[in-house]
């Protein structure tokens, strides 16, 4: 390759970098730099999403006729293929100064018309096998529309057929449930004819045994009110029968 004095690198791919996914992992892209000069070349590499890249080298000095290899690693990401990629790239050249110097001090000194500056554009390949899932699915809307085209949904006129059966089947039910609920008043009725019965008796035999009771009260206060009477009498016999006894 002939020698061009105005490039300080030789940059390739000189306009894009290519990614090939799937993004689930770091993707590399290889960015190839040659010192076609007989001076040092400094470089650097900036990017305009620092967060979504890691380069190695970033930045160098290569001598004349040296080159390198950049590994430019993409961090995994969710990749959008309706989502617009801004992302860009810049390779900065200058050359060095002679001898021994400090790249920071050179960087920060660089003279505006001393630089070479190269963009390139970040472009995201998907691989065919990764995108099939996505192409196989407008198959489904020619499967609906044969299904609405054909003449076989003639069958569901005999839908009705399971509703009537379901309404016999509830019609039954209901009477059912009525005969149940007829047999159950039925049984109540019998129930409360029987209470009421026995609650009658029950008051007959309460008001018998009040009767009963109530009698040996009255003979007892006959014999506690007799009582008294014949001890009287008792005392008045053994008194007459004493005063005879003293009399004499």
């Amino acid at each position: 390759m002939s020698k061009v004095p105005e490039t300080l690198l030789v940059i390739s791919p000189p306009t894009e970098l290519r990614f090939r996914g799937p993004f689930t992992d770091v993707v590399i892209s290889e960015l190839h730099l040659k010192n076609p000069t007989e001076n040092k070349i400094c470089f650097k590499i900036k990017t305009t999403a620092p967060r979504r890249y890691c380069v190695r080298p970033n930045s160098g000095v290569l001598g004349a006729g040296e080159d390198i290899t950049v590994n430019v690693m993409l961090q995994p990401f969710e990749y959008d293929p309706q989502e617009k990629n801004k992302h860009k790239f810049m390779v900065q050249a200058m050359t060095a100064p002679p001898g021994e110097f400090d790249q920071e001090a050179v960087w920060k000194d660089k003279a505006a018309g001393a630089l070479m500056e190269s963009k390139l554009k970040c472009v995201f390949e998907m691989p065919a096998s990764a995108a099939v899932p996505a192409s196989a699915s407008p198959p489904q809307p020619q499967e609906r529309t044969s299904a609405k085209l054909s003449p076989k949904p003639m069958p569901q006129a005999s839908a009705p057929k399971p509703a009537a059966a379901a309404t016999s089947r509830d019609t039954d039910d209901v009477k059912r449930l009525q005969q149940e609920v007829s047999s159950l008043q039925q049984k109540l009725t019998v129930l409360e004819k029987e209470k009421e019965d026995g609650l009658r008796r029950r008051n007959v035999g309460s008001e018998g045994l009040r009767a009963s009771n109530q009698q040996p009260v009255i003979t007892e206060t006959k014999v506690d009110s007799s009582m008294p009477i014949v001890y009287m009498i008792l005392a008045l016999v053994l008194g007459f029968i004493l005063g005879k006894f003293i009399l004499q």
